[in-house]
């Protein structure tokens, strides 16, 4: 199912979220992060987008799993912030 949201992120910037996901599974297969919030490196993002697919669209997984994905990546995010992208990552589901 493919889906979308924008949502401002409290204290933050603008995020618009494309999300094809797995009804069955409950799970990412393809997702785009966009909006006006400012990444460091780069290339985070796409790196961000490609290790979240087969993540379960669950508040607890994704919030862990994109910490770890900040962690590991070692991105800076202006603007946004793990929780802000996890909530705007369920949004498209409702």
């Amino acid at each position: 199912m493919q889906s979308k949201s924008i949502y401002k992120v409290p204290n933050g910037k603008l995020l618009k979220i494309s999300l094809d996901y797995d009804e069955k599974n409950n799970s990412i297969n393809k997702i785009n992060i966009m909006g006006d919030f400012f990444a460091y490196p780069e290339e985070s993002i796409e790196s961000m987008e490609n290790e979240l697919k087969n993540t379960i669209l669950e508040k607890e997984s994704l919030i862990k799993k994109i910490n770890s994905i900040i962690k590991w990546y070692n991105i800076e995010f202006i603007g946004l912030h793990a929780e802000g992208l996890t909530e705007g990552i369920l949004m498209c589901k409702k």
